[in-house]
């Protein structure tokens, strides 16, 4: 997308919409009385009597028919009681805008950036929410239809009238389309059917990524996995005609290749549940259960834009959990990576499977601290609902950090407990090392937390984004599908960590 990097006036407007922030008391704000002039004193008027509505969150589109010919229509964006909004209402009053451009088909528009301001968010900050809300607001799910005619319609250009530093405008505008991006980008890998998004077409896409922003990336093929003895993958694929991967990408921000953060996704691009097979109802969706692997994919593409001064190694386990003669069974036992044993009770509890092997190859591939992030379980539903993301960790002041930015995203984030009765639990069984599947009761954390028996004493956060990933219904942010969430929380907290080692 462009960045008009001239500051214009309101005469100097040359696209078809002017975008302006409006309250119930507009006379603070810096350059209202030009607008007034420029648009005329009803505007007043129409702001008091309400035909203009100043509540937050609420559009109202109007015709503009003053002397300027390029300018066709104002739309106002109420922002309520300024003192009280915070970034991430901003966030969602600007998705809400994004929506609003997509309707209109506004590929080119202006945003009078003053009209917006609201302490203590200044006018970068404004123009990084601008960029980051409108961006994801306007994404568009792809469809196959073959009857609609419809264009889709796409942003090309962004235009400002503010008195600020343009340069730092443009630069904070263009950091927000950036993150706005790769969410929408994790979207799209999330609404991939699952016959177009196999392992393989996943480990396509990383290559494509690693290439575009020069990471070094590793794709292992089923034979390698095999040399290797990755038993957790290679025991979910066995029911599949479909090859698995396992994906690495590094970005090596320093001289040396140390004190790496590992990103791990869950990259389970079908899941049928196996053995333990799901429910009619159950499995429509499940092509989303490579949401992890989205979120980890997304935050490497703001990675390689950003270009923090943290190393970072992303690792990525992926199949499908499909059925055949030759599938997993419960009351199997398999061989991990790591060389433990599990007795296998849930043949749909698979997900814990493939990231043990990740966050094992993870730390083998020099990563000293790890977060894994997987649609794991519908536990972490039944306890937070669907628009909190779960939480372990064995680490609590990685965790506050991590939830800091998490905060500064507004991405809601809630640690659970991992007890040692959980642990033991987790380690009960007759036959192998571990279970992988104690009990319908406290799923969420049985489920992590057999992950962390495989992180051991590495620093570690597991983020369960079975309830975030996907939105039954639109929303301020973006319309019904994948969410892409954790892909900002995720970039953003490697950015803090690149700043505190620099």
């Amino acid at each position: 997308m462009k960045i008009v990097k001239e500051a214009k006036t309101f005469q100097q407007v040359n696209t078809e919409l002017l975008i302006v922030g409006v309250q119930k008391n507009c006379d603070h704000i810096q350059g209202w009385n030009d607008f007034v002039s420029f648009y005329g004193e009803s505007i007043e008027e129409w702001i008091r009597s309400g035909d203009i509505d100043t509540e937050r969150k609420k559009m109202t589109r109007i015709p503009y028919t003053g002397d300027n010919g390029q300018l066709k229509r104002v739309l106002f964006v109420g922002l309520g009681d300024t003192k009280t909004l915070t970034e991430n209402e901003l966030r969602e009053t600007f998705g809400l805008v994004g929506n609003q451009l997509r309707a209109l088909k506004a590929n080119e528009f202006t945003i009078w950036l003053e009209s917006f301001t609201a302490s203590p968010i200044d006018e970068n900050d404004i123009a990084f929410l601008f960029a980051e809300g409108t961006g994801m607001g306007f994404y568009q799910v792809p469809n196959y239809k073959t009857s609609s005619n419809e264009v889709d319609a796409y942003l090309d250009a962004v235009h400002f009238v503010t008195n600020a530093d343009i340069d730092e405008i443009a630069a904070s505008y263009k950091v927000g389309s950036v993150y706005a991006d790769a969410v929408n980008e994790a979207r799209t890998l999330v609404n991939l059917p699952p016959n177009l998004l196999t392992a393989t077409e996943l480990g396509h896409y990383a290559q494509q990524l690693a290439k575009k922003y020069n990471f070094e990336v590793e794709i292992l093929t089923k034979q390698e996995l095999e040399e290797l003895g990755m038993g957790g993958i290679l025991s979910v694929n066995k029911g599949s005609v479909e090859e698995p991967r396992l994906i690495t990408i590094k970005y090596q921000a320093t001289e040396k290749w140390e004190d790496a953060i590992g990103l791990v996704g869950k990259g389970v691009t079908y899941d049928t549940g196996g053995y333990s097979i799901k429910p009619k109802t159950g499995m429509v969706g499940m092509k989303g259960d490579m949401g992890g692997a989205a979120a980890v994919l997304g935050a490497m593409q703001i990675i390689g834009e950003v270009r923090p001064d943290k190393n970072v190694v992303a690792v990525i386990g992926s199949t499908d959990n499909m059925i055949s003669g030759d599938a997993l069974k419960p009351d199997d036992v398999i061989t991990m990576y790591s060389g433990k044993t599990v007795e296998v009770l849930n043949t749909d509890a698979e997900g814990r499977l493939v990231l043990a092997d990740a966050v094992t190859y993870a730390k083998q591939q020099g990563a000293t601290t790890l977060i894994d992030v997987a649609t794991l379980t519908g536990g972490v539903i039944t306890a937070l609902g669907y628009d909190k993301t779960g939480a372990l960790t064995n680490n609590e002041a990685l965790f506050d950090a991590f939830i800091e930015a998490s905060i500064e995203t507004g991405e809601f984030v809630w640690g659970m407990p991992l007890t040692e009765k959980d642990k033991k639990r987790i380690r009960k069984s007759d036959v192998a090392d571990l279970n992988n599947s104690p009990g319908s009761d406290g799923h969420m954390i049985f489920g992590g937390g057999f992950v962390g028996e495989f992180v051991e004493n590495t620093p570690w956060i597991h983020l369960d984004i079975a309830g975030t990933s996907d939105a039954a219904n639109a929303y301020d942010l973006g319309p019904k599908g994948g969410t892409g969430v954790m892909v900002r929380t995720l970039a953003t907290f490697v950015e803090r960590l690149g700043e505190q080692d620099s």
